[in-house]
Protein backbone atom coordinates (compact mmCIF):
# COMPACT_ATOMS: atom_id res chain seq x y z
CA UNK A 1 0.00 0.00 0.00
CA UNK A 2 2.10 3.06 -1.67
CA UNK A 3 1.14 6.22 1.25
CA UNK A 4 2.65 8.65 -1.15
CA UNK A 5 0.21 7.95 -3.86
CA UNK A 6 -2.52 7.89 -1.45
CA UNK A 7 -1.37 11.30 0.33
CA UNK A 8 -0.89 13.05 -3.09
CA UNK A 9 -4.71 11.84 -3.73
CA UNK A 10 -5.80 13.51 -0.08
CA UNK A 11 -3.62 16.68 -0.43
CA UNK A 12 -4.80 17.34 -3.86
CA UNK A 13 -8.77 17.12 -2.27
CA UNK A 14 -7.13 19.30 0.52
CA UNK A 15 -5.80 22.01 -1.93
CA UNK A 16 -8.73 22.34 -3.93
CA UNK A 17 -11.20 22.71 -1.03
CA UNK A 18 -9.18 25.25 0.44
CA UNK A 19 -9.25 27.21 -2.44
CA UNK A 20 -13.00 27.16 -2.41
CA UNK A 21 -12.91 28.04 0.62
CA UNK A 22 -10.34 30.95 0.37
CA UNK A 23 -12.43 32.71 -2.24
CA UNK A 24 -15.75 32.05 -0.05
CA UNK A 25 -14.46 33.52 2.86
CA UNK A 26 -11.52 35.62 2.07
CA UNK A 27 -9.83 33.62 5.46
CA UNK A 28 -7.50 31.44 4.38
CA UNK A 29 -6.41 28.14 6.96
CA UNK A 30 -3.08 29.09 9.14
CA UNK A 31 -1.52 26.06 10.80
CA UNK A 32 1.14 27.47 13.58
CA UNK A 33 4.03 24.68 15.12
CA UNK A 34 5.46 25.22 18.28
CA UNK A 35 8.83 23.27 18.10
CA UNK A 36 11.03 23.77 21.75
CA UNK A 37 14.22 22.99 21.35
CA UNK A 38 16.98 21.98 18.89
CA UNK A 39 16.01 18.64 18.42
CA UNK A 40 17.06 17.54 14.64
CA UNK A 41 14.18 14.96 14.06
CA UNK A 42 11.43 17.55 15.32
CA UNK A 43 12.96 20.49 13.22
CA UNK A 44 12.79 18.04 10.54
CA UNK A 45 8.94 17.05 10.72
CA UNK A 46 8.00 20.29 11.28
CA UNK A 47 9.80 21.61 8.59
CA UNK A 48 8.21 18.78 6.88
CA UNK A 49 4.44 19.80 8.01
CA UNK A 50 4.94 23.55 6.92
CA UNK A 51 5.99 22.36 3.26
CA UNK A 52 3.39 20.35 2.95
CA UNK A 53 0.66 22.60 4.48
CA UNK A 54 2.24 25.16 2.13
CA UNK A 55 1.55 23.48 -0.46
CA UNK A 56 -1.89 22.94 -0.37
CA UNK A 57 -2.83 26.43 0.65
CA UNK A 58 -2.32 26.84 3.77
CA UNK A 59 -0.61 29.98 5.92
CA UNK A 60 1.82 28.00 8.30
CA UNK A 61 4.23 28.96 10.72
CA UNK A 62 7.15 27.75 13.16
CA UNK A 63 7.56 28.96 16.45
CA UNK A 64 11.04 28.04 17.88
CA UNK A 65 11.57 28.35 21.58
CA UNK A 66 14.99 27.28 23.17
CA UNK A 67 15.02 24.24 25.40
CA UNK A 68 15.63 26.04 28.10
CA UNK A 69 12.05 27.46 27.88
CA UNK A 70 9.89 27.24 31.13
CA UNK A 71 6.97 25.48 31.12
CA UNK A 72 4.59 28.80 31.97
CA UNK A 73 6.78 30.53 29.14
CA UNK A 74 4.98 27.55 26.72
CA UNK A 75 1.93 27.90 27.71
CA UNK A 76 1.85 31.10 27.45
CA UNK A 77 2.70 31.28 23.79
CA UNK A 78 -0.17 28.24 23.61
CA UNK A 79 -2.35 30.68 25.16
CA UNK A 80 -1.58 33.72 22.36
CA UNK A 81 -2.17 31.19 19.80
CA UNK A 82 -5.31 29.91 21.04
CA UNK A 83 -6.45 33.78 21.28
CA UNK A 84 -5.22 34.90 17.97
CA UNK A 85 -8.23 34.98 15.33
CA UNK A 86 -6.05 34.20 12.17
CA UNK A 87 -4.94 30.97 13.81
CA UNK A 88 -7.04 27.80 13.02
CA UNK A 89 -4.59 24.70 13.70
CA UNK A 90 -2.30 24.67 16.62
CA UNK A 91 0.25 21.45 17.24
CA UNK A 92 3.47 21.26 19.78
CA UNK A 93 6.45 18.94 18.35
CA UNK A 94 6.53 16.03 20.86
CA UNK A 95 8.51 15.05 22.62
CA UNK A 96 9.43 17.50 24.87
CA UNK A 97 12.43 18.31 27.27
CA UNK A 98 11.25 16.65 30.72
CA UNK A 99 11.33 19.86 32.94
CA UNK A 100 7.70 20.26 30.96
CA UNK A 101 4.59 18.69 31.36
CA UNK A 102 3.32 16.68 28.16
CA UNK A 103 -0.23 16.57 29.12
CA UNK A 104 -0.49 20.26 30.94
CA UNK A 105 0.61 21.64 27.74
CA UNK A 106 -1.86 19.55 25.36
CA UNK A 107 -4.73 20.45 27.84
CA UNK A 108 -3.83 23.88 27.24
CA UNK A 109 -4.18 23.76 23.42
CA UNK A 110 -7.97 25.40 22.05
CA UNK A 111 -9.88 21.87 21.36
CA UNK A 112 -10.91 24.02 18.22
CA UNK A 113 -7.10 23.90 17.18
CA UNK A 114 -6.03 20.84 18.40
CA UNK A 115 -5.14 19.69 14.91
CA UNK A 116 -3.11 16.64 16.54
CA UNK A 117 -6.11 15.32 17.88
CA UNK A 118 -4.32 14.48 21.76
CA UNK A 119 -6.63 16.90 23.38
CA UNK A 120 -8.65 14.70 26.42
CA UNK A 121 -11.75 16.38 24.85
CA UNK A 122 -10.83 14.97 21.34
CA UNK A 123 -9.84 11.40 23.20
CA UNK A 124 -13.12 11.33 25.01
CA UNK A 125 -15.00 11.64 22.22
CA UNK A 126 -13.01 9.10 19.64
CA UNK A 127 -13.39 6.73 22.14
CA UNK A 128 -17.29 6.75 22.53
CA UNK A 129 -17.68 6.99 18.87
CA UNK A 130 -18.39 10.42 17.83
CA UNK A 131 -17.02 13.33 15.79
CA UNK A 132 -13.85 14.86 16.41
CA UNK A 133 -10.51 15.95 15.20
CA UNK A 134 -8.42 12.06 15.42
CA UNK A 135 -4.65 11.75 15.62
CA UNK A 136 -3.28 11.91 12.36
CA UNK A 137 -1.31 8.66 11.94
CA UNK A 138 -4.51 5.96 12.95
CA UNK A 139 -6.35 8.46 10.59
CA UNK A 140 -4.13 8.30 8.13
CA UNK A 141 -4.06 4.24 8.41
CA UNK A 142 -7.97 4.22 7.79
CA UNK A 143 -7.92 6.54 4.67
CA UNK A 144 -5.27 4.11 3.20
CA UNK A 145 -7.66 0.69 3.91
CA UNK A 146 -10.23 2.77 2.50
CA UNK A 147 -8.49 3.91 -0.51
CA UNK A 148 -7.14 0.05 -0.72
CA UNK A 149 -10.83 -1.08 -0.86
CA UNK A 150 -9.78 -3.44 2.39
CA UNK A 151 -12.85 -4.50 4.69
CA UNK A 152 -12.62 -3.82 7.84
CA UNK A 153 -16.05 -4.37 9.12
CA UNK A 154 -16.53 -7.85 10.42
CA UNK A 155 -12.38 -8.35 10.40
CA UNK A 156 -10.19 -9.19 13.05
CA UNK A 157 -7.71 -6.36 14.18
CA UNK A 158 -4.75 -6.94 16.30
CA UNK A 159 -3.22 -3.72 17.03
CA UNK A 160 0.36 -4.34 18.70
CA UNK A 161 1.16 -1.22 21.25
CA UNK A 162 -0.93 0.24 23.38
CA UNK A 163 0.70 4.51 22.85
CA UNK A 164 -2.09 7.13 23.37
CA UNK A 165 -0.99 8.40 19.52
CA UNK A 166 -1.63 5.23 17.91
CA UNK A 167 -2.64 2.09 19.59
CA UNK A 168 -5.66 3.04 21.69
CA UNK A 169 -6.88 5.51 19.07
CA UNK A 170 -6.70 3.40 16.06
CA UNK A 171 -8.57 0.44 18.00
CA UNK A 172 -11.37 2.69 19.11
CA UNK A 173 -11.80 4.13 15.17
CA UNK A 174 -11.53 0.08 13.84
CA UNK A 175 -14.28 -0.51 16.74
CA UNK A 176 -16.29 2.66 14.90
CA UNK A 177 -15.74 0.79 11.81
CA UNK A 178 -17.17 -2.67 12.81
CA UNK A 179 -13.95 -4.56 13.39
CA UNK A 180 -13.56 -6.98 16.38
CA UNK A 181 -10.30 -5.57 17.91
CA UNK A 182 -7.39 -7.02 20.07
CA UNK A 183 -5.13 -4.50 21.52
CA UNK A 184 -1.19 -6.49 22.42
CA UNK A 185 1.23 -5.21 24.13
CA UNK A 186 4.86 -6.12 26.11
CA UNK A 187 2.62 -8.04 28.78
CA UNK A 188 0.82 -10.44 26.08
CA UNK A 189 0.59 -14.29 26.81
CA UNK A 190 0.97 -15.92 23.45
CA UNK A 191 1.15 -13.39 21.21
CA UNK A 192 1.98 -15.31 18.33
CA UNK A 193 -1.15 -17.02 18.95
CA UNK A 194 -3.50 -13.50 18.95
CA UNK A 195 -1.27 -11.86 15.57
CA UNK A 196 -1.83 -15.25 13.39
CA UNK A 197 -5.76 -15.17 14.07
CA UNK A 198 -5.70 -11.01 12.54
CA UNK A 199 -7.16 -10.14 9.14
CA UNK A 200 -5.39 -6.85 9.95
CA UNK A 201 -2.13 -5.90 11.66
CA UNK A 202 -1.16 -2.86 13.13
CA UNK A 203 2.48 -2.57 14.28
CA UNK A 204 3.34 0.41 16.25
CA UNK A 205 6.31 -0.28 19.12
CA UNK A 206 9.43 1.08 17.54
CA UNK A 207 11.21 -2.45 17.46
CA UNK A 208 13.17 -2.94 14.17
CA UNK A 209 11.73 -6.19 12.40
CA UNK A 210 9.63 -7.04 14.98
CA UNK A 211 6.55 -8.83 13.31
CA UNK A 212 7.81 -11.79 11.24
CA UNK A 213 7.00 -13.73 8.94
CA UNK A 214 5.50 -16.85 11.36
CA UNK A 215 3.77 -14.44 13.23
CA UNK A 216 1.80 -13.76 10.49
CA UNK A 217 -0.79 -15.74 8.79
CA UNK A 218 -1.34 -16.06 4.81
CA UNK A 219 -3.65 -12.89 3.40
CA UNK A 220 -3.26 -10.52 6.25
CA UNK A 221 -3.03 -6.99 6.01
CA UNK A 222 -0.14 -5.55 7.68
CA UNK A 223 0.31 -1.69 8.29
CA UNK A 224 3.86 -0.90 9.54
CA UNK A 225 3.70 2.24 11.57
CA UNK A 226 7.45 2.13 13.08
CA UNK A 227 10.12 4.12 12.31
CA UNK A 228 13.57 2.87 13.29
CA UNK A 229 17.14 4.11 11.82
CA UNK A 230 19.90 1.08 11.53
CA UNK A 231 23.76 2.49 12.12
CA UNK A 232 23.73 2.84 8.81
CA UNK A 233 21.16 5.16 8.41
CA UNK A 234 18.57 3.46 7.01
CA UNK A 235 15.05 3.85 7.73
CA UNK A 236 12.98 0.41 8.70
CA UNK A 237 9.70 -0.85 10.40
CA UNK A 238 8.53 -2.67 13.63
CA UNK A 239 7.94 -5.34 10.14
CA UNK A 240 10.21 -7.35 8.15
CA UNK A 241 9.06 -6.60 5.38
CA UNK A 242 11.10 -9.04 3.17
CA UNK A 243 9.94 -11.36 5.02
CA UNK A 244 6.12 -10.96 5.16
CA UNK A 245 5.24 -9.27 1.80
CA UNK A 246 5.28 -12.50 0.06
CA UNK A 247 2.74 -13.69 2.44
CA UNK A 248 0.36 -11.14 3.13
CA UNK A 249 -2.25 -9.61 0.96
CA UNK A 250 -1.54 -5.89 1.44
CA UNK A 251 1.51 -4.66 3.51
CA UNK A 252 2.67 -0.67 3.71
CA UNK A 253 6.52 -0.27 3.55
CA UNK A 254 8.71 1.95 5.66
CA UNK A 255 9.68 4.59 4.42
CA UNK A 256 6.67 5.54 1.88
CA UNK A 257 3.67 3.77 4.04
CA UNK A 258 1.82 5.26 6.95
CA UNK A 259 3.81 8.06 7.11
CA UNK A 260 3.02 10.56 4.08
CA UNK A 261 -0.26 9.86 5.28
CA UNK A 262 0.12 11.14 8.51
CA UNK A 263 1.18 14.80 7.23
CA UNK A 264 -2.30 14.71 4.67
CA UNK A 265 -4.18 13.98 7.77
CA UNK A 266 -3.03 16.60 9.59
CA UNK A 267 -3.66 19.40 7.06
CA UNK A 268 -7.49 17.39 6.68
CA UNK A 269 -7.95 18.04 10.50
CA UNK A 270 -6.38 21.53 10.00
CA UNK A 271 -9.14 22.14 7.15
CA UNK A 272 -11.56 20.91 9.42
CA UNK A 273 -10.61 23.07 12.05
CA UNK A 274 -10.63 26.05 10.05
CA UNK A 275 -14.63 25.33 8.26
CA UNK A 276 -15.54 24.74 11.93
CA UNK A 277 -14.32 28.15 13.12
CA UNK A 278 -14.84 29.92 10.45
CA UNK A 279 -18.50 28.68 10.64
CA UNK A 280 -19.16 29.50 14.04
CA UNK A 281 -18.00 32.93 13.88
CA UNK A 282 -20.14 34.27 10.62
CA UNK A 283 -23.19 32.77 12.89
CA UNK A 284 -21.82 35.04 15.43
CA UNK A 285 -22.08 38.05 13.09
Amino acid sequence: MDGKEVAVVVQEKIKKQTAEWIKRTGQTPKLTAVVVGKNAASQFYVRSKKKAAMEVGFISEIIELPAKVTEVELLACIKELNQDVTVHGILVQLPLPQHIDEHKVICQIDVYKDVDGFHPEQVGALSIGLNGLAPCTPAGIIELLKYYKIKISGKHAVVIGRSNIVGKPIANMLLKLDATVTITHSQTQNLAEITRGADILIVSIGQPHFLTADLVKEGAVVIDVGINRTEAGKLIGDVDFEGVKEKVFAITPVPGGVGPMTISMLLDNTLVAFKRIVSVENKEK
